[in-house]
């Protein structure tokens, strides 16, 4: 049975989760929801709220032999067994032996679903992306889980958490196997961007195995400055953008300018006519899919399956290289 503050705890989760499955039309402003919470320290955290499944009070968690570091045990949920992890442990704000969080946010992204152990969950901001900004000395430690830094009203600090980070450190990163070069793939350009350090590094991964050149950059607004800049250079100089870009690869949640705007300037450019763009997010839902299909995206990816990507990118480089030649003609 549960007790008076239990009670109060489950009405709470209970009005939040109402209010994240509303949330589905957000997307596409450059506005988004974070869901805030703290880990028993002075510091408040956010996630975005399109990732969170359900939040719920700290239920009984099985412990299981072999866990890597941070994660507490397995719980049986609605049929599924999923891993619940300690952010404060994993974050370095815990030591083994501190009591765990009193709630759990169920998290579901890059097609995995995990539990979330957290001190206490407080309440859903919207913010606008471009009050959202990337981190500053982001080398290790606690700074290195953390995306995008933004400001409440009250002046306090939020860190928005990296949550294909946490996935990865903990549990390995993304194996790219084999993936056969694409015929000529050095006359290939692929301009992406994302604000995960290890999404660059696994999107790298896959477009050098293809063997095409690439470029990038680390969120949105930084990514629409230099693609107007090409675009500016090449209609100086009488040629069309695609001589230098025959691929957009774009992330939906990044800081300061989301995928989705950023996707609907691409396609509302003449200058970038004929160079598809694919979305490759985290968020792998129908519904952000659907949000991808309506500012134009040519492709949606769900993060992270080298596979997937390659055999995506490989038809539309492809397509944009044969229409980019016959314009030539």
């Amino acid at each position: 049975m549960l007790n008076q503050n239990q009670q109060n705890d489950a009405a709470k989760d209970s009005v939040l989760l109402d209010a994240i499955d509303g949330r589905t039309m957000l997307a596409g402003s450059n506005r988004m929801e974070i869901l805030l919470f703290a880990l028993g320290t002075s510091e408040t955290f956010g996630i975005n709220v399109f990732k969170v499944r359900e939040v719920s009070a700290t239920p009984f968690i099985t412990k299981a032999p072999n866990m890597p570091r941070g994660v507490e045990g397995l719980i049986s949920l609605r049929g599924n067994v999923i891993p619940v992890l300690s952010l404060a442990k994993i974050l370095g704000l815990a030591q083994p032996g501190d009591p765990l969080g009193a709630s759990m946010m169920v998290t579901e992204y890059s097609k995995r679903t995990l539990g979330f152990l957290v001190e206490s969950v407080d309440r859903i901001i919207r913010v606008d992306w471009d009050r959202v900004r990337a981190p500053e000395n982001v080398s290790s430690g606690l700074h290195s889980y953390i995306t995008a830094i933004t400001e409440l009203a009250d002046g306090k600090l939020v860190s928005i958490l990296d949550v294909e980070t946490i996935l990865a450190n903990t549990f390995g990163e993304a194996v790219v196997g084999i993936i056969d070069p694409l015929h000529g793939g050095d006359s290939y350009n692929v301009f992406f961007v994302d604000d995960s350090a290890v999404a660059r590094r696994k999107i790298s991964e896959v477009l050098d195995k293809l063997g095409v050149r690439h470029k990038h950059a680390m969120n949105g607004l930084e990514a629409w400055t230099r693609l107007e800049g090409m675009a500016s250079h090449a209609q100086q100089t009488g040629r069309h953008v695609s001589g230098e870009i025959d691929l957009i690869l774009v992330d939906a949640e990044m800081p300061e300018m989301d995928g989705y705007v950023l996707t609907r300037n691409i396609k509302n450019d003449k200058r970038f006519d004929g160079i598809p763009v694919v979305m490759h997010s985290s968020l792998s839902s129908e519904a952000n899919r659907a949000m991808g299909k309506r500012v134009g995206v040519d492709a949606y990816v769900a993060k992270f399956d080298a596979d997937i990507l390659a055999q995506t990118l490989r038809p539309l480089l492809q397509r944009a290289h044969q229409d980019d030649a016959v314009a030539k003609t």
